[in-house]
């Protein structure tokens, strides 16, 4: 249904663009709210209030292939589902702003005209007060569009108690020019500009709480050290990451998990949880860990030289995982095991139930490049 109605809208939002031109305005259809060009509920603004003193920016990018099935056949689109648990925590956040950005794939109405491919929604104090359309230009630089809302429809609360900002989504490239998605080859997210993302948002002088960053392979040297300039906190995978999403309930209500403030145990506390729900639904290898980006900042400097040079290295055709390269614990390459590597960080692992990694104990919390070996000469186990 809510295909249906995004469709119809759509339709009628191209009509309404070419209507000086003759062609006849289409009506846009109430019955699909959720998709009108702006709704705006000024009673429900909070005008005359104070800024609410929590603030979560939620970032779901849908352009790639997500759907799955569960155990019944029945399929599900991963992206859509993240999208109805952040509507989920943002009602039931009466004392914070969420900010919604939904990105999905291009489309165009007859094969020419470039349509809305991503929705917003902005709620403050459990109620929805902004919902607009909107299309990302391939001209301008990443999160333009999403920075432009988000300055558009915050309280402006230059203070507020915690901060939040989530990123769902595959895998981001650490590479520049490599799209992060299969179905829209031209679009690419780096991590570079997702960390310029983060600045956009906070500005020069303030950074985020926590970041949670809920991709495959997110608990990198490179990752870690470029989104740590706009988060104290960070939350990721270094590995793997079964459909790419975290366990986020805990995210509701925050002036009640938050109450007393401490942000590195509630860091601590929303990687467990993710970790605990991980392990008892896969049989798959999980990592989660929680990184203080100030604690980890020498030892990821310690090593940029050396993961920079080698990934520049496996990265001459393109995505170093379609070539010679593969992930691996860091702890497995002796160059990057140094005294500071566990520094601030606290990591959650579990092996794999099954294959050669079903042996291993521990995981550093880190994850790099290195050239594939053959199996029969990989370690199966790991020391700190």
């Amino acid at each position: 249904m809510r295909k249906l109605c995004n469709r119809a809208f759509k339709s009628a939002v191209l009509a309404r663009t070419l209507a000086g031109g003759g062609i006849v305005l289409l009506p846009l259809l109430s019955s699909c709210g959720a998709g009108t060009p702006a709704l705006r509920d000024a009673r429900a603004s909070g005008e005359g209030l104070p800024a609410p003193p929590y603030s979560i920016v939620f970032v779901i990018n849908g352009d790639g292939d997500y759907v799955y099935h569960d155990t019944s056949g029945n399929a599900y689109k991963a992206d859509e589902k993240a999208l109805d648990g952040a509507k989920r925590i943002a009602e039931r956040n009466p004392g914070a702003e969420v900010f919604i950005f939904h990105q999905m794939p291009e489309d165009h109405f007859l094969f020419f005209f470039p349509l809305p491919d991503a929705e917003f929604f902005c709620y403050r104090r459990g109620r929805l007060v902004a919902n607009e359309s909107y299309r990302r230009d391939r001209s301008q630089p990443p999160f333009s569009p999403e920075l432009e809302l988000y300055r558009r429809f915050s309280a402006d609360n230059r203070h507020p108690s915690a901060s939040v900002f989530v990123y769902c989504g595959h895998e981001i490239s650490e590479t520049r020019g490599r799209a992060d998605n299969a179905s829209e080859p031209g679009r690419t997210c780096t991590v570079h500009e997702l960390a310029g993302g983060l600045k956009s948002f906070t500005g020069d002088s303030a950074r985020f709480d926590i970041a949670i960053l809920s991709t495959c392979y997110g608990g990198t040297p490179f990752t870690i050290g470029a989104l740590g300039a706009s988060a104290r906190y960070i939350v990721a995978s270094p590995d793997n990451l079964h459909l790419s999403y975290f366990d986020l309930h805990l995210l509701e209500r925050l002036d009640v998990s938050l109450r007393d403030g401490d942000v590195p145990a509630f860091a601590r506390r929303f990687a467990r949880r993710s970790f605990d729900r991980l392990t008892g639904e896969v049989e798959t290898a999980v990592s989660v860990a929680a990184y203080d980006a100030d604690s980890v900042r020498g030892y990821v400097r310690s090593v940029q030289a050396l993961y920079d040079s080698t990934l520049t290295a496996l990265s001459v055709e393109g995505d170093p995982s379609a070539g010679k390269a593969e992930r691996c614990d860091c702890a497995e390459i002796p160059s990057y095991v140094l005294p500071s590597m566990h520094e601030g960080v606290e990591v959650f692992f579990r092996a794999a139930h099954f294959g050669r990694g079903r042996l291993k104990q521990v995981h550093s919390g880190w994850e790099c490049w290195r050239e594939k070996v053959p199996r029969d000469s990989l370690s199966t186990s790991s020391t700190r």
